[in-house]
Parts: C-alpha cells; sequence; structure tokens
C-alpha cells in the first residue's frame, strides 16, 4: 500500500496537484459495496437471469451449425459417436471372446465359461489398457498435433482387432484386445482435447457437451453388437462392423479442418479461420 500510495503521490506532482486528503486503504470496494446493496443484487440477478435465458441456449445451438462450424460439429458428433462404439464394444467383447472355452452349441458351456477365473483375469488385463492409453495420448499429442495422432492410433486400433475376424487362443484374443482397447482409448483422447480446442469460446461448452451426448448413443447402442451377435455365434459379423466404424472413423479425420496444436484459443467465431 505504501508503494501505491508513493506513485499517486509521484503522479498528483506531475499533474501539479494533490492527493486528497485520506488514506489508502486495502478494504474500501468492499466498504463501498456494503453501501449499495440493493444495486449490486438488481445487477446480479439480472446477469444470472441472461445467462440462464433459453434464448442463449438456442443462439449458442444454431451457431455450431454456423457456416464457419457446420462441418467440424458434424465430424465430431460422428467421431464421438464411433469411438464411445468403438471403445465400449471392445471392453464388451472382452468378456465375449477372452475364452476360448466357448461353445456356441450349448448353452451350459457358455456359462461355464464365464465364470472361470480365467476371465476375470483378461478383464483386469485388458482393464490396465486404459492407463496405458493415457500415457501414450500425453506422450504424443504435443508432438505430433492432434490430426495426426488420431490418424495414427486410429489405424493402429483397426490393425489389432482385425485378426479377431477368426478365433484365436486366449493369450492372443486378450493381447489383441488390450492392445486395439488401448490405441481406440488413445484415439478418443485426443478428439475430446481437439474438440475442446477447436470450438471459440462462445459456443465451446455447447459443441462439446452436443458431441458428448451423441457419443453417449454409441454407448447404447454397442452392447446389442458386442453381446448379441457374438452370444448367437456371429463373432466375424461383430468384429467386421465394429472394424467398419474404425475404419469410418478414421475417414472422417482426414476432412477434420484445422490443426489446433499450438495454437491459441478463438473467443468467437469471425476469430475462427478454418481450411
Amino acid at each position: 500500500m505504501e508503494e501505491a500510495q508513493k506513485i499517486l503521490a509521484k503522479a498528483a506532482a506531475m499533474n501539479k496537484t494533490i492527493l486528497p486528503p485520506g488514506m489508502l486503504i486495502l478494504d474500501r470496494t468492499a466498504k463501498i459495496d456494503e453501501h449499495y446493496p440493493l444495486l449490486d443484487t438488481s445487477l446480479l440477478s439480472s446477469a444470472r437471469e441472461r445467462k440462464c435465458s433459453p434464448e442463449n441456449y438456442l443462439s449458442s445451438l444454431f451457431m455450431i451449425f454456423s457456416s464457419k462450424l457446420r462441418k467440424t460439429t458434424l465430424l465430431l458428433w460422428f467421431l464421438y459417436f464411433s469411438n464411445t462404439f468403438s471403445y465400449y464394444g471392445i471392453v464388451l467383447l472382452t468378456s465375449e471372446l477372452s475364452s476360448n472355452q466357448i461353445n456356441c452349441s450349448s448353452t451350459v458351456n457358455f456359462l461355464k465359461s464365464a465364470k472361470d477365473a480365467s476371465l476375470y483375469r483378461d478383464v483386469f488385463i485388458t482393464s490396465l489398457a486404459d492407463l496405458a492409453g493415457l500415457v501414450i495420448s500425453a506422450a504424443i499429442l504435443d508432438r505430433l498435433g492432434r490430426k495426426l495422432t488420431m490418424k495414427i492410433l486410429c489405424s493402429l486400433g483397426f490393425i489389432l482387432l482385425l485378426p479377431l475376424v477368426v478365433h484365436q487362443n486366449e493369450i492372443l484374443t486378450t493381447a489383441l484386445l488390450f492392445g486395439s482397447r488401448m490405441f481406440v482409448m488413445s484415439s478418443s483422447n485426443a478428439v475430446v482435447i481437439y474438440s475442446r480446442e477447436v470450438y471459440p469460446t462462445s459456443v465451446r461448452a455447447t459443441g462439446v457437451g452436443s458431441a458428448t451426448s451423441i457419443g453417449r448413443i454409441g454407448g447404447m447402442i454397442c452392447p446389442l453388437v458386442a453381446v448379441g451377435l457374438v452370444r448367437d455365434c456371429h463373432q466375424t459379423a461383430a468384429i467386421v462392423l465394429f472394424e467398419a466404424v474404425i475404419l469410418l472413423t478414421g475417414f472422417c479425420m482426414l476432412f477434420l479442418p484445422i490443426e489446433t496444436g499450438g495454437k491459441g484459443l478463438s473467443d468467437t467465431t469471425s476469430l475462427l479461420n478454418e481450411e
């Protein structure tokens, strides 16, 4: 406070005047606020009403479908849907494919294999893929950029899941599911980070929130494929469907408009330049 007092005194001397009487204190703002409680309360309440008005939500929703953001929004909606569909599908496939005792012709044999201790071991091992996926995405995301990272990880997930089109032994199945889950998880993380950077601040919450909601739909649909088809002895059809979804995911990544790595965040759509 003494330094502030000296600066004010110096400024007053330069302007050939004197400071008003009194001492500079730290809680002057708090004392002023106490004299105008009704004014502050009304201003805060009106601000809350403006923030919570339905018109603001609708305008933000329309904004993400503007000419500059329409392509980005539709691509991110599909990427969230496909990544969630693929990830949770692989999680559910672990319990369906990790045991070599599955016999499609006998429900009893299937129930026995589900209770086998190896099933829980395989599920635990593949669950560690999430941790490995986080490490991989954190290690290469800033070095390779968002778009290139997504493409590489998505391609690796596709390659590792491909051998499961035919029945494999338990060890190989667990290893392939581990690797595929790890890379799909990493790719999903890259998409999430990209979506938070590509939208301007004014519509970021709306854009990311809507994409996340679409992704939840993919998570609800995938059990019908991962569990239903495999239990009906259609493992090949289930894997081919997941591979097709991952392939479309990688194809859509090619059309993402801009690379956000190393760039500042835009505040409004007028500052957003799409290629």
